[in-house]
């Protein structure tokens, strides 16, 4: 399970694709202090370029560094999903749609609980949340669910649990059908 501070990040080995860091990267939320080390198995992955190599050499102290080199690095891995040199809405709203698939992934996936799931919604969206490409998405829908949780006033958990499962359900469903919301 994915502590409860850690960046969502893809099932298989720990290591999110350069498309997630990417949809971090536009949502404001990249942990750059992380970085470097995801560029070092991104080349052992098989990825390629000077600017992935001089951004796997960093120790990751310097944000400024990783800023400097990442969006050149993320296009040395190819083709992305999220155009990291224009936070538009439409932007905004694909790598909102990526973070939040990841998550619900994760959960269903028994890497994350119900309650990260919410707290990882408030922390994407909390900075987007006037923007209705972002909350429109099933699990924008969530974002308040946090402080009727933390607050403990309203339904049982057993019943935000099962609506945390549901827009999860619903949000991986958007993200397979290119264009729906």
């Amino acid at each position: 399970m994915t502590n409860a501070g850690d960046p969502p990040t893809e099932p298989d080995d720990g290591v999110p694709a350069p498309g997630l860091v990417a949809a971090w990267l536009v949502l404001g939320m990249l942990p750059t202090e992380r970085v470097p080390g995801w560029a070092a198995h991104w080349i052992a992955r098989g990825y390629d370029g000077a600017a992935l190599v001089e951004l796997a050499g960093l120790d990751g102290r310097d944000p400024a560094a990783v800023r400097d080199l990442i969006e050149a690095a993320l296009r040395e891995c190819g083709p992305l999903e999220v155009d990291v040199a224009a936070v538009e809405r439409d932007h905004l709203r694909a790598a909102a749609l990526m973070a939040f698939t990841n998550v619900a992934e994760l959960l269903f996936a028994g890497r994350a609980t119900e309650r990260w799931v919410v707290d990882r919604v408030h922390e994407i969206a909390g900075d987007h949340y006037f923007d209705e490409s972002v909350m429109n998405l099933p699990l924008g829908s969530l974002f308040h669910l946090a402080d009727e949780w933390d607050a403990g006033w309203g339904r049982p958990v057993q019943e935000l649990r099962s609506i945390v499962r549901q827009a999860c359900h619903r949000q991986l469903e958007v993200a397979s059908v290119p264009g729906r919301s």
